[in-house]
């Protein structure tokens, strides 16, 4: 089955609608730069903490800016969304009854409803499908990590991004320590030179659980198996992509960032789950080992384990020095050209909406789109190391089939994801062999 049909086939819509049409009105009015006197709609798809804090963000950063539209499979979500904003931003908070778009199908309505900007903010597993969305309807987007939790979602998510670029629209990303002013100063110095030649790199991402699965008892007899595991999104890798990819791709990401934004050539990893769970199949704990040219070898150690050891550092060894990155801490480096950040560190989640707004007000483009589809396929590559227990290369990933999601998925649905991971046992899944013949017919031109 080729990619283009397995896209067809992702489709969590709540309805069979077909898509809304796009004018050219529609793609002209999202190139232009915006008239500083206008008022620009801001649409937040996923009403969370992080959606919620999402569009905080925004109206800090925008000054002329109102959050219009909000979707969200609940519309106490959504209510409490609008109530935590509302105390901050009372005048800009204007989101009608008819602009509160509910369901697995919302994102697509809130897209059709007249906003400039959409804040993707949902479950991960949701974010392929809502990515190309908003933009096909050319809009301007923030869209939060990851940005797909498997590779058939990483091919639908990396389209969209080249359309977002054929289209000039802003589509600035979640990874937001490259909005960090002493990140981006410590990994300029590193790019430059001042440790050397990168030898080596260790990130922690040692945490406490996020989102604990709640007991069996919780559930309601009426609450469908979609349900269930939507309201419990964390904990089902069809959702989250499990905390290598939802959580650590911070860590993955600084990862990338030192190593130039280039790939690595194979992830060998380790993982598994100590804390037993009534309902879930995601790791507890993870350690990929990842290999780049030259044989230097970058390790990501993720955990989320309760009464564990704290630690959230990046370690990154050079030929002249080290750089080192701790969470809370300014960065330095420690050999022949030391340093110490010491300018001002400004709120990098308030950074990186001012530079998308920024943006749209000058007229300009900014696209993070090659570097967090990198960063995040990245991610999904240690877990899928770790959960099969065996050596992935970079080509068996790229040319990997995995869709974790069901077709055509509606909230009242039975659905049974993946089993718990079991390595060994677990099988990376390939395309089937091309047969003899099939070959011949290719070279043939048929």
């Amino acid at each position: 089955m080729s990619p283009t049909t397995l896209f067809n086939r992702r489709h969590f819509t709540q309805t069979t609608g077909s898509a809304a049409i796009i004018t050219a009105a529609t793609t002209l009015r999202a190139q232009q730069k915006a008239d500083s006197n206008e008022t620009l709609r801001i649409g937040l798809v996923g009403c969370g903490g992080r959606g919620t804090g999402a569009a905080s963000q925004a109206l800090a950063a925008e000054y002329n800016g109102k959050i219009v539209a909000m979707a969200d499979v609940d519309l106490k979500q959504i209510e409490g969304s609008i109530n935590s904003l509302s105390q901050k931003f009372p005048d800009r908070i204007d989101v009608k009854d008819d602009k509160k778009f509910i369901g697995i199908d919302a994102y697509q309505k809130l897209i059709d409803s007249g906003v400039d900007v959409v804040l993707l903010a949902s479950p991960p597993g949701f974010r392929p499908l809502h990515l190309q969305a908003a933009v096909d309807a050319g809009k301007h987007i923030f869209c939060e990590k990851p940005m797909a939790v498997d590779t058939i979602g990483y091919h639908m998510a990396m389209a969209a991004v080249e359309k977002a670029k054929q289209k000039k629209l802003n589509l600035v990303a979640g990874f937001c320590w490259r909005y960090s002013t002493s990140r981006i100063e410590a990994f300029k110095r590193l790019l430059d030179g001042d440790i050397g030649k990168v030898t080596s790199i260790l990130a922690t991402y040692h945490t406490g659980p996020v989102k604990p699965m709640p007991a069996a008892s919780g559930r309601t007899p009426e609450m469908s198996d979609v349900e269930w595991q939507v309201r419990n999104w964390y904990n089902f890798s069809w959702l989250s992509g499990d905390s290598i990819v939802e959580q650590a791709v911070h860590s993955v990401d600084k990862i990338c960032w030192a190593m130039g934004d280039k790939p690595p050539m194979s992830c060998i990893a380790t993982g598994g789950r100590q804390i037993k769970a009534e309902d879930g199949n995601i790791f507890d704990h993870f350690h990929a080992a990842y290999e780049w040219e030259n044989g230097i070898y970058c390790h990501l150690a993720n955990r989320q384990i309760k009464g564990c050891q704290g630690h959230n550092q990046d370690v990154i060894r050079g030929e002249k020095g080290a750089l080192i990155i701790g969470k809370g801490g300014a960065p330095f480096i420690d050999g022949a050209k030391r340093w110490r950040f010491k300018g001002e560190e400004k709120n990098m989640y308030d950074l990186e909406h001012e530079a998308l707004f920024n943006a749209i007000r000058k007229g300009e483009v900014i696209n993070d789109g090659d570097r967090m589809m990198l960063s995040t396929l990245v991610g999904i590559m240690g877990r899928e190391a770790a959960y099969t227990g065996q050596l992935l290369t970079w080509d068996q990933m790229l040319a990997c089939t995995q869709d974790l999601a069901p077709d055509n998925l509606k909230w009242t649905d039975s659905f049974k994801p993946t089993p718990m991971p079991m390595p060994g046992v677990t099988k990376f899944q390939l395309p089937e062999p091309k047969k003899p013949e099939d070959q011949g017919k290719e070279k043939k031109g048929a």
